[in-house]
């Protein structure tokens, strides 16, 4: 089971699945087509994944998941090791 924390939305968890499934690095633009969300939405929240090393940003604006990212899909990361907080909501 995956660890829940306040600060992760739905669109977080399907960013996630959509990077992993695919095993590709990509834009915000190409992950929120595919997703069916905003892209500003998914720009927004992609930089949240990757201050938490959910994710990856390569030089360009590209994404990747990160094995941390692997091991919180597969639920092997405990709550603890998440922040409770994310930092602008502090």
């Amino acid at each position: 089971m995956r660890p829940r924390v306040p600060w992760m939305t739905s669109a977080d968890n399907h960013i996630l699945e959509f990077l992993d499934e695919k095993n590709i690095v990509a834009t915000p633009q190409v992950i929120a087509a595919n997703i069916d969300y905003n892209r500003l939405y998914v720009n927004e929240r992609i930089r949240v994944l990757a201050q938490n090393k959910l994710v990856e940003k390569d030089d360009k604006p590209l994404y990747q998941i990160t094995e941390r990212g692997r091991q919180y899909l597969e639920g092997e990361l405990d709550v603890d090791d998440l922040p409770a907080r994310h930092e602008e909501d502090r």
